[in-house]
């Protein structure tokens, strides 16, 4: 009975963590985070955003030297003006 309880004491937390890293990984994989961080500079940037309601949100996205306000839903990307950073900036 004490071997059982031991044994019991030792694999139910490995289990358990080994549980909560798999589903940590799979929520990971799935927003599409980089696995591994890398110091690179990314062609595209989100500068801003600012939700609007439910599935919508404003955002600022710098792309080859542009600032782009874009409204995005859950079914579509509309691009709504550009502008160079320098304008923004100040």
């Amino acid at each position: 009975m004490g071997e059982y309880l031991l044994r019991l004491a030792i694999l139910l937390p490995l289990v358990g963590g080994l549980a909560w890293a798999s589903l940590w990984l799979l929520r990971r994989a799935q927003i599409g985070l980089p696995m591994v961080r890398t110091s690179q500079e990314r062609a595209v940037q989100v500068i801003d955003a600012v939700p609007l309601g439910v599935g919508s949100k404003l955002a600022v996205v710098r792309f080859d030297d542009r600032n782009l306000l874009v409204a995005v839903t859950r079914t579509q990307i509309t691009l709504l003006s550009e502008a160079r950073p320098e304008l923004i900036d100040g």
